[in-house]
C-alpha cells in the first residue's frame, strides 16, 4: 500500500492542487483524469519521486519498486536493443556478481572464527534469498516476449538504441519497467507511440501481470479496459471514483448537477438574506434576526461548480469542393527501399465520401502509402488520382510548416472565413488554447502546441480528401471527441492511420490492414476487424 497524504504544490503564486490525500492499494488500475494543466503529470513526478511538493508526502514501504515511464523521455547509449532491455535485471546481475565475490573470499580466506567471516556468511546468505527468491528464472526469454509484444523484430535486438527514434527508445523504456516487475507501474501517456496490437498487448500486460497502476492517457479504450478506478484532479482538489472511466463520466456529471442545483438554492438563500438584512437593518424589533443572519453570511463556505465540459463545441469543416466518383484507386503499387519491399500489389480504390483506416503495426507502410498517394516518393505500379481532388494532409512533421512569427491568434484568423471567424476564441479553446495564450508567437510553442495549432488550421482549409496520419497523440479526450464529430460532419473523403480504437470506432466503415508486406481490405469497422483478427490469431495457434 502506497499513500499519499496532504499534497499541496504552488509555483508562480498559483496552487495547482492542494491537500490531496489517497491511498493506492495492491490491483489497483487506477486513471489519473482532469484537462491539461490540472497537474496529474506533476503528480506522477511526485510520486515517482522525481519532483517533490510544498507541503505534504508520499508514504512508499522501503522494499517496494516503483517504475515510471514519463511522457517525454530521451535516451542516448551505446547499448543494443537487447542490452538495453537486460538493464531491468542490472540489480540482479550485481548480486549475482557480489556471491560471487563472496564465494572466493571464503574459499580463500582461513579466519573462520572471526566476526568479519561470519558478516561475509550472513551477506551471501541474505544475497542468496533475494536472488533465489526472484520470480525470473530465464532472463534472455523474458526480455524476448517483452520486446515482441511491444513491437520490436529478432533483427532490431542487436540494433543500437541510437537508431531508433524517440517513440522506439520510448517502448525499450517501457520494457525495462515491465520486466522489472514493479509494485506500482506509473504511465504518463503509454500509448502516443504504440500501434494497435502493441496497445492490446500492453493491455493484457497490465491486466493480467501487473501489481498496481496509475495512468494518464488520452486513449478512451484503452483506459476504459484496463482501469476498475477514476482518480479526477479539477480546481486544486481530487474525487475518487471506484469505477473505470465511462461510469465516472456518467457519476461526474450526476456531481456536476448536484453542484449546480446545491450552487443555485445557496446564490437564492444569500440573496434572500442579503434583502432580509436590507429591508429590516434598521428595525429595532428585527436587529437581532439581522445580527444572527449577518454572522450567518460572514460564515457561509461559499459552495464552487467544477469546471464546465466544452467538448458539446460543435466544429464543422467548410464544405467540400465536389471530386470525381474515386478520388483515389491503387492498382498494384508497391515500394521497396534498398531492394527491400515495404509492402507489395497494393491494391485499393477510395469511392468519395469513404472514411477508411490505416492500421498494422508500425513500420509495415502506412505512412508509405499515405507518401506515395501525396506523390511525396517513387513507387511501382499504378496510383491513380481522380477529378479535382484538393488534398488536406496532417503529419506530425506538418506543424514545423507553420510561420514562427504569427501568433496562435493570427494563424487562424488569415485562413477562417465566414462565420467561423468569429468562433475562433471558441475554436482555439477546444484545442487547448486558452485566451492568454494565444497572443502566444508560435516559434515560443512546443512541439504537442504546435501540431495541434496545424491541426486546427488544416480543419478551416476546404478540401475533399483528408488525410490524417495520427491526428490525436496531442489531443485530450475533449478536444478527440469535437475533432471526431467534425470528421464524422466531414462530406469528402477520409483516410485515418491512427492508432486509437475509441476514436476510430463509428467514424470509419472500412478497414486497410498493413502487415506481412501487403495490404489487406477488410469491410468492416475497427472493432470488426480486430474480432475477426483475434480469430484468426486464435486459429493460427490452433494450427500451431
Amino acid at each position: 500500500m502506497i499513500s499519499v497524504e496532504g499534497l499541496t504544490v504552488e509555483f508562480g503564486g498559483t496552487t495547482l492542487f492542494k491537500d490531496i490525500s489517497f491511498v493506492i492499494n495492491n490491483k489497483d488500475r487506477i486513471a489519473l483524469m482532469g484537462k491539461n494543466g490540472a497537474g496529474k503529470s506533476t503528480l506522477l513526478k511526485i510520486i515517482a519521486g522525481v519532483r517533490t511538493a510544498n507541503r505534504g508526502k508520499v508514504s512508499i514501504d522501503e522494499n517496494s519498486v516503483i517504475g515510471y515511464l514519463p511522457q517525454h523521455l530521451i535516451t542516448e547509449n551505446t547499448r543494443t536493443v537487447f542490452e538495453e532491455a537486460l538493464q531491468a535485471f542490472s540489480f540482479l546481475f550485481e548480486t549475482e556478481r557480489r556471491i560471487e565475490e563472496i564465494n572466493v573470499q571464503l574459499t580463500e580466506r582461513t579466519d573462520y572464527e572471526s566476526d568479519s567471516y561470519t558478516e561475509l556468511i550472513e551477506e551471501l546468505s541474505s544475497l542468496s534469498e533475494q536472488l533465489y527468491s526472484n520470480e525470473t528464472v530465464n532472463y534472455n526469454e523474458e526480455v524476448e516476449r517483452s520486446l515482441f509484444g511491444l513491437g520490436f523484430t529478432r533483427a532490431d535486438f542487436d540494433r543500437k538504441t541510437s537508431e531508433f527514434s524517440g517513440g522506439w527508445r520510448m517502448r525499450i523504456e517501457l520494457a525495462k519497467i515491465l520486466l522489472k516487475s514493479p509494485d506500482l507501474i506509473l504511465l504518463d501517456e503509454p500509448t502516443n507511440h504504440l500501434d494497435i496490437e502493441s496497445i492490446q498487448w500492453l493491455e493484457n500486460f497490465l491486466i493480467n501481470s501487473a501489481k498496481a497502476v496509475i495512468v494518464i492517457s488520452h486513449d478512451r479504450a484503452f483506459v476504459d479496459n484496463i482501469t476498475t478506478r477514476t482518480v479526477e484532479i479539477t480546481m486544486g482538489r481530487i474525487y475518487d471514483y471506484k469505477v473505470n472511466y465511462s461510469t465516472y463520466l456518467t457519476l461526474r456529471q450526476e456531481r456536476r448537477d448536484q453542484q449546480i442545483a446545491a450552487y443555485e438554492n445557496q446564490k437564492k438563500m444569500i440573496s434572500d438574506n442579503v434583502d432580509f438584512i436590507e429591508r429590516f437593518k434598521g428595525t429595532y424589533s428585527k436587529a437581532t434576526q439581522v445580527q444572527c443572519r449577518v454572522r450567518m453570511l460572514e460564515k457561509l463556505d461559499i459552495l464552487t461548480v467544477d469546471e464546465e465540459d466544452r467538448s458539446a463545441l460543435n466544429l464543422r469543416f467548410p464544405q467540400s469542393p465536389r471530386s470525381g466518383n474515386f478520388p483515389v484507386i491503387c492498382n498494384g503499387v508497391s515500394k521497396s527501399y534498398d531492394s527491400v519491399p515495404v509492402f507489395n500489389n497494393a491494391m485499393m480504390t477510395l469511392e468519395r465520401g469513404d472514411k477508411v483506416a490505416f492500421v498494422g503495426r508500425n513500420g509495415e507502410g502506412k505512412s508509405t502509402l499515405v507518401k506515395c498517394i501525396m506523390n511525396q516518393i517513387d513507387f511501382d505500379g499504378e496510383l491513380q488520382m481522380g477529378h479535382n481532388v484538393k488534398i488536406g494532409y496532417f503529419a506530425q512533421n506538418q506543424a514545423s510548416a507553420l510561420d514562427d512569427n504569427k501568433s496562435i491568434f493570427q494563424t487562424i484568423d488569415d485562413i477562417a472565413v465566414g462565420d467561423i471567424r468569429t468562433k475562433i476564441r471558441d475554436i482555439l479553446g477546444a484545442f487547448m488554447f486558452n485566451k492568454e495564450s494565444s497572443d502566444k508567437l508560435v516559434k515560443v510553442l512546443s512541439g504537442g502546441e504546435r501540431t495541434r495549432l496545424a491541426m486546427i488550421k488544416l480543419l478551416l482549409e476546404p478540401v475533399n480528401l483528408l488525410i490524417l496520419d495520427e491526428p490525436t497523440n496531442h489531443l485530450d479526450l475533449k478536444t478527440k471527441g469535437v475533432l471526431k464529430e467534425a470528421l464524422m460532419n466531414f462530406d469528402g473523403t477520409l483516410v485515418l492511420v491512427s492508432h486509437d480504437r475509441d476514436f476510430l470506432d463509428g467514424l470509419v466503415t472500412k478497414v486497410y490492414e498493413f502487415g506481412n508486406k501487403r495490404v489487406t481490405e477488410h469491410l468492416d469497422g475497427i472493432y470488426g476487424f480486430l474480432e475477426k483478427k483475434k480469430m484468426l490469431n486464435l486459429r493460427e495457434i490452433e494450427r500451431k
